[in-house]
């Protein structure tokens, strides 16, 4: 077993699991909403509606993997793709703002149907898993099998907390949490998806070098 790729994605997940936990979206608009109207524990079963709408994309992402990484064009293709999401996610950070807390009351139950089906309906997470989670994993999977795996079970462990952890700020401070801090976070994931990007577009003219 290859200990240093299989942490390597860990980490990978864990950063990116974190940064899109942290950005703002339908599904964290959700969590905060479910949080003011219905308390913490309806904000934190809403953030764990990733386990079952990413759950399925993890899987086509794994099956997928093994043969993109045969298809260096493709893996190129993909690459490129994805660097050019996240590049303009990583300087959309720098603009928006962050979900207001000024939400209207809604019927609490079935907080976390109403996670699924957000998600579900979030184009963002389709992007995401095909055009970043995928080239990750096949990048790793014909070199060590546990790899792509270890990134998506670190990814949404990840994103599960960081959207609960939101949701006990929110629950505690009732939607008063600091505009500035929040913005801070927002600022360094836009830096690290930036990074990221450019790791990427590296991984893509490496590739590009050894046709």
């Amino acid at each position: 077993m290859d200990i240093g790729l299989v942490l390597s994605l860990s980490a990978a997940g864990l950063a990116l699991g974190v940064i899109e936990g942290i950005k703002p979206g339908p599904l964290l608009t959700m969590v905060i909403r479910e949080t003011l109207s219905g308390g913490l524990r309806a904000g934190i079963w809403t953030a764990a509606a990733p386990i079952f709408t990413d759950g399925p994309l993890v899987i086509v992402s794994l099956i997928a993997a093994s043969w993109v990484s045969t298809q260096p064009t493709i893996l190129i293709a993909i690459s490129i793709l994805g660097a050019g999401y996240l590049l303009k996610m990583g300087l959309e950070c720098f603009t928006i703002e962050p979900p207001s807390p000024d939400l209207a009351e809604i019927d609490v139950s079935d907080s976390f149907k109403r996670g699924v089906l957000t998600n579900l309906l979030n184009p963002n997470v389709y992007i995401f898993w095909f055009l970043i989670g995928g080239p990750l994993m096949a990048s790793a999977a014909d070199k060590e099998p546990l790899a792509p795996v270890a990134y998506a079970l670190t990814f949404l462990i990840s994103i599960i907390i960081v959207k609960s952890l939101i949701a006990v700020a929110f629950d505690r401070t009732r939607g008063n949490l600091s505009h500035s801090t929040y913005k801070l976070f927002l600022s360094l994931c836009g830096v690290a998806m930036i990074i990221f990007a450019g790791g990427f577009t590296f991984q893509a003219y490496d590739l590009y070098q050894a046709l």
